[in-house]
């Protein structure tokens, strides 16, 4: 009988012990990427001025998200988002790479831009020449947001 009641009380310690472990498990934050960015030492290999969207794609893979306007560009987006019990889950870091081509196919500028506080942070910048024409959709894609005023639309009419 004292064995039975010895086994019963290490089981028990047992089973409370992974309960235990279970709960502050299941209290941690969870962390998810999303999205593609390739790796910093390839697109280092990518020259400006020379490589095609051809090698683009062969040496660093096409994006998930291409221009609104066909061939306009290359866009790679990562994001990062914290999960925390039943909260909704946050973004905490994202950050997206715009490569540019020109009328020819040719890579015309290479730019990484990340989110910080709500505005666009612009991280790094190759170009060619001083005409940065991927910054413009960049910015209607990250600046419109929480700008809309309803009332305003309809006062001009």
């Amino acid at each position: 009988m004292s064995y039975l009641r010895q086994t019963g009380k290490i089981m028990g310690k047992m089973i409370g012990a992974v309960l235990l472990v279970a709960l502050v498990a299941s209290c941690s934050a969870t962390y998810r990427n999303h999205g593609y960015m390739p790796p910093k030492e390839d697109i280092d290999l990518i020259e400006v001025g020379k490589d095609t969207r051809e090698t683009v794609a062969s040496s660093i893979g096409k994006p998930g998200t291409s221009g609104l306007l066909a061939g306009s560009g290359y866009y790679y987006v990562r994001s990062r988002f914290k999960h925390y019990l039943y909260n909704a889950p946050q973004e905490i870091d994202r950050e997206v790479m715009a490569i540019t081509f020109n009328d020819k196919g040719v890579v015309e500028n290479i730019e990484r831009f990340g989110l910080q506080d709500g505005r666009i942070v612009v991280l790094e910048r190759r170009v060619t020449d001083s005409n940065i024409q991927g910054v413009g959709f960049l910015k209607q894609l990250f600046g419109s947001f929480g700008r809309i005023d309803v009332a305003e639309q309809f006062r001009g009419n």
